[in-house]
């Protein structure tokens, strides 16, 4: 995998939402995955929930990556989104979110859904990535962002 591209349709991407809870957001993220790859979107929305129960999904710097296993989906697929509104995803650092990438993976998805996350930690991880996403003016704008960056090598 070398680029969001693989895992973000052009259609999936959520520019200067804004969302009064991270409930809300995430609605929101499973209603463009639902329109985006014909996935239920009572599913993506209760899997999504459901993890953030577990833990925070929180990775610093302001990014998160909410995750969810869904039952026939076909394999790793993503929407992303720019916030006007961050929400907090309980990082490590504290800070709230205003990148959040939801990663959908198939349940049986174990090694890919690992190399899925791995690709969105190391692109987003990426602090000149980081600012041409929240510098981006549209949604075309900020996938042609993630889809034209070459993900660093390093873990």
């Amino acid at each position: 995998m070398t680029d969001l591209s693989e895992l973000v349709a052009a259609s999936a991407v959520l520019h200067r939402v804004r969302a009064a809870s991270k409930s809300d957001l995430l609605l929101l993220m499973a209603e463009a995955a639902a329109a985006a790859y014909n996935v239920p979107v009572a599913a993506v929305f209760e899997g999504a929930l459901e993890r953030e129960r577990l833990g925070g999904t929180g990775v610093d710097d302001g990014v998160a990556v909410p995750h969810a296993r869904l039952k026939d989906l076909d394999r790793p697929r993503a929407v992303i989104a720019l916030l006007d509104t961050p929400q907090d995803f309980h990082a490590p650092d504290g800070r709230p979110s205003d990148i959040v990438c939801l990663l959908l993976s198939p349940e049986d998805a174990g090694a890919d859904h690992l190399k899925a996350l791995a690709t969105i930690s190391r692109m987003l991880r990426r602090p000149e990535l980081r600012a041409s996403i929240r510098a981006s003016r549209s949604a075309a704008a900020l996938y042609a962002i993630v889809s034209q960056s070459e993900p660093s090598k390093a873990a």
